[in-house]
C-alpha cells in the first residue's frame, strides 16, 4: 500500500526564471544588458539574424579585442533568441551549435597579441549559456554532446584553477555547470558520458567554492547526474561530497540548501548503502531542520528524504521522531501547497509503521489533518494520507481518538480516487474493528457515558459498525447506545439522520437476517405430513371444506397436527367438531389450496401476487411456518413506493420478520424516505 512519490531530477528554484529545467536564465550580467535580442518581423529576418551572428562567431576566433567584443555580442544575441523556445529549432538549423562550440575554449595565443586578454572568460560564458538554452530541447542534447561540448564544459569548470578569481571566472563556471545540467537532464547516456569525461570531481570541488551561485550550479548539476544513475552516485560519494552537502543543508541561503537536499535525495533513492552512509555522516538532524525552513521547496524535499530514511529500519523511524520531525510535518499537512502536503503525509505514513511512533503522531495532532486530506481530489495526496492513517490505526491507544474526531465516518463516507486507496481504507477499518474489545471497548463505553453529546453519538455510530455481535447488548441496551442512535433519526441535521439510519441498519443486519433457511421455525408440536398424494384426495377423507362453492377433501389427523387453530376447531367446543362439511368464507380457492398444500407437505411455492392473501390466511389459521414463507416472499418485493403498505401489512398481521425487513429497508434508504409524510 505504501507508494513512494516519484523523485524528480530537479526543478528550477523559484528565484530562477528557467523554462523547463535548472538553467538560470536571469537577465545577462549588468554589462551585457545594453545588448538586446534583435527584433524581427518574420522567420526570414530571424534566419538572417542567426546567420549573421554565426558568421561573426566563425570569423572572430582570436584574442584581438574587436574579435572578442564581436564574439561576445554574438553569443549574447543568440542566447537572448534561445530564451524563446519556439526559436530554438531555427537557431540550430542556422548552424549555431558548431559556432558556439568553438568558443567554449579560449582562442590560441599568438606572439602579436596583447598581454592583457580582452573579455577573458566572457565569450566562453556566453557560448555555454546559449548552448545550455538550446539543450532545453531533448532532441538537441545528443547533437551538442556529439559535437564535443562535454570536454570543453568540463574544462570550464576548472577555470578557477588557472590562478585567476573574478566575477567573470565565477560566471563562466556557473554557466558551464548549468549547461551540463540541461544536457544531462533525463538522458542516461549523457549522464554517463559526463562521468567518463571527468565532470564529477570538479563539480564536487565546486561545492566548496566561495561564490554561492557557483555552489548552487554545481549542486544542481550533481543532482541531475545522480538521478537514477548508480555509477554516478557512487563516484559522487567517493569524491567525498557528503560532508560538504550536509554542511550546505544548514546554509542560510534557501537556494543552496534546496539544491543540497535535492542532491542527497537523489543519491539515497533506491540505494540503501548510500542511505546508510548519508545517515552515518550526520544528515538526519539538518534534514529535519529543513522542515521548518521558509522555503517550501526545501521543506518538500526534506519531507520526501525523511520518508526515504524511514524505510531503512525501525530504529531510524524512532530517531526521526525523537529528533523533532513530527510537529513540523503535521504543520506541513495544513499548508496550501499540495506537494508539500503530499510529501509530509508520505513521511508520516512511513514513520507510522513503527508502534512507538503511532501514538506520538496521533497525540501531536496528526489525526485531524490526515483525515481532512481524505477529501482531497489529488489521488497521490489522498493515498499518502490513507496510508498514514492505516499505520496509526494499528495502535490501540489511537482507536478512541479516531472515533472521537469522527474518523470512522470520514473513512466510511470518503470518495476515494484510486483502488489502492479504497483497499487501504478498508484495511484501516478492519484494523480498527479488530481492536474493539477489552480496554479499548471499556474506554469507548466510558466516553459514551460521560462525554459531551456529540462525542457520545460518534462513539455509538462507530460501535454500531465495528463492534462484534457478542457486545451489542452491552453497548446498545445496557449502556443506552441504541437511544443515542435513535436520537439521531429525530435530528434536524440531515447528515446526522443519515448517519443514524446507516448505523441502525448495520446494527440490525448483524442481529438478524431474513432468508428462506430460517423461514419456518420448528413447530411446538410434532408435525405429520401425509404427503402430496393426499392433497384434496377423497381417499380416507373425513372432512370436507366448501370454498367458493367448491369441495376440498381433507383429513382431520393432518389438520390437528398443523396448528392450534385447527386443533381448537376439531377438538374444542366449536360446532365444526362433528361437522362433515365446513364452509370457509372470505378465502379464495387458490389461497386455501396453497395453505392446505403446505399443511400436507411442509413446503409450497409462493408467488408475489398471492403472498399477501396467503399471509392473511396463515395468520388466521396460526400457521407460523407458512406465515414466515409469505413474509419472506413479500419482503423481496419491497420498494420505495410500497414500503408504507408493506409496513402496515406487517403490523396488521404481527408479521415480525416482514416488519424487520421493512425497518432494514427504511434505514438503508433513509435519505430517500425521510422526507415522506408517513
Amino acid at each position: 500500500m505504501d507508494q513512494q512519490p516519484e523523485r524528480r531530477e530537479g526543478r528550477s528554484f523559484p528565484e530562477r526564471k528557467g523554462q523547463k529545467r535548472k538553467l538560470e536564465e536571469g537577465a545577462v550580467a549588468a554589462e551585457d544588458r545594453e545588448i538586446s535580442a534583435a527584433t524581427t518581423d518574420g522567420a526570414q529576418a530571424l534566419l538572417c539574424e542567426v546567420a549573421a551572428q554565426v558568421s561573426v562567431l566563425n570569423s572572430a576566433f582570436s584574442w584581438q579585442e574587436s574579435d572578442r567584443a564581436a564574439a561576445k555580442r554574438a553569443t549574447q544575441v543568440l542566447a537572448e533568441l534561445a530564451k524563446n523556445e519556439d526559436l530554438v529549432n531555427l537557431i540550430v538549423d542556422g548552424g549555431a551549435v558548431p559556432a558556439l562550440m568553438t568558443h567554449l575554449q579560449a582562442p590560441p595565443y599568438n606572439d602579436g597579441d596583447l598581454a592583457e586578454k580582452p573579455f577573458e572568460h566572457e565569450v566562453e560564458k556566453g557560448s555555454a549559456f546559449a548552448l545550455g538554452l538550446l539543450a532545453i530541447k531533448p532532441e538537441y542534447q545528443k547533437l551538442i554532446v556529439d559535437k564535443g561540448a562535454l570536454p570543453h564544459l568540463v574544462n570550464l569548470l576548472k577555470r578557477n584553477k588557472e590562478g585567476s578569481s573574478s566575477r567573470a571566472v565565477n560566471s563562466v563556471i556557473r554557466r558551464a555547470a548549468d549547461a551540463i545540467t540541461n544536457l544531462a537532464h533525463e538522458n542516461s547516456s549523457i549522464k554517463t558520458r559526463v562521468r567518463v569525461e571527468g565532470g564529477i570531481p570538479p563539480l564536487v570541488e565546486l561545492l566548496e567554492f566561495s561564490d554561492s551561485k557557483v555552489q548552487r550550479a554545481a549542486a544542481g548539476a550533481l543532482r541531475t547526474l545522480a538521478f537514477k544513475n548508480d555509477e554516478n552516485k557512487n563516484q559522487i560519494v567517493e569524491c567525498n561530497a557528503l560532508p560538504t552537502l550536509i554542511l550546505m543543508l544548514g546554509s542560510e541561503d534557501a537556494a543552496i540548501h534546496y539544491e543540497a537536499v535535492g542532491v542527497i535525495g537523489n543519491l539515497v533513492h533506491s540505494s540503501p548503502h548510500i542511505k546508510k552512509e548519508v545517515l552515518a555522516a550526520g544528515a538526519l538532524q539538518p534534514v529535519i531542520g529543513l522542515l521548518s525552513s521558509c522555503c517550501p521547496e526545501s521543506q518538500r524535499e526534506a519531507a520526501l528524504l525523511l520518508g526515504q530514511f524511514a524505510s531503512t529500519d525501525s530504529d531510524c523511524k524512532v530517531h526521526i521522531v525523537q529528533r523533532g520531525a513530527v510537529r513540523p510535518l503535521i504543520e506541513m499537512l495544513q499548508s496550501p501547497d499540495v506537494q508539500l502536503k503530499e510529501m509530509s503525509a508520505f513521511a508520516l505514513g512511513r514513520l507510522a509503521q513503527d508502534a512507538h511512533n503511532q501514538a506520538g503522531i496521533a497525540h501531536s495532532g496528526g489525526l485531524g489533518p490526515l483525515l481532512k486530506l481524505l477529501d482531497s481530489r489529488n489521488g497521490s495526496l489522498q493515498h499518502n494520507a490513507a496510508f498514514a492513517l492505516y499505520g496509526l490505526a494499528d495502535n490501540e491507544d489511537n482507536v478512541s481518538d479516531f472515533i472521537r474526531v469522527g474518523g470512522i465516518q470520514k473513512l466510511q463516507d470518503g470518495e476515494f480516487i484510486v483502488q489502492a486507496t479504497k483497499d487501504c481504507v478498508s484495511k484501516t477499518l478492519k484494523r480498527l474493528e479488530e481492536k474493539i474489545h477489552g480496554r479499548v471497548l471499556r474506554h469507548l463505553l466510558y466516553l459514551m457515558r460521560i462525554s459531551e453529546k456529540s462525542i457520545q453519538r460518534r462513539v455509538a455510530l462507530a460501535l454500531a459498525h465495528l463492534c462484534s455481535p457478542e457486545d451489542q447488548r452491552t453497548i446498545f441496551i445496557d449502556d443506552n447506545g441504541l437511544e443515542l442512535l435513535l436520537g439521531l433519526l429525530g435530528s434536524t441535521n440531515t447528515k446526522q439522520q443519515l448517519d443514524g439510519a446507516a448505523a441502525l441498519y448495520k446494527l440490525a443486519n448483524k442481529s438478524m437476517a431474513l432468508s428462506p433457511v430460517d423461514a419456518a421455525p420448528p413447530s411446538p408440536t410434532q408435525r405429520v405430513y401425509l404427503g402430496e398424494q393426499y392433497v384434496n384426495n377423497a381417499t380416507l377423507s373425513d372432512v370436507t371444506f366448501l370454498v367458493e362453492g367448491r369441495t376440498f377433501y381433507a383429513h382431520r389427523i393432518c389438520l390437528l397436527a398443523s396448528s392450534d387453530a385447527f386443533r381448537a376447531m376439531f377438538d374444542g367446543g366449536y360446532r365444526e367438531k362433528d361437522a362433515r362439511d365446513i364452509e370457509i368464507p372470505n378465502i379464495k380457492w387458490e389461497v386455501f389450496e396453497l395453505m392446505m398444500r403446505f399443511i400436507y407437505t411442509g413446503s409450497v411455492d409462493i408467488t408475489t401476487e398471492i403472498s399477501k392473501d396467503l399471509l392473511r390466511a396463515a395468520d388466521q389459521y396460526l400457521l407460523e411456518g407458512l406465515k414466515r414463507l409469505c413474509e419472506y416472499t413479500i419482503a423481496q418485493d419491497i420498494t420505495l413506493e410500497s414500503i408504507g403498505d408493506m409496513y402496515e401489512l406487517s403490523e396488521a398481521f404481527h408479521a415480525m420478520s416482514l416488519r424487520q425487513a421493512c425497518i432494514l429497508f427504511i434505514l438503508e434508504h433513509f435519505d430517500k424516505l425521510s422526507s415522506r409524510p408517513w
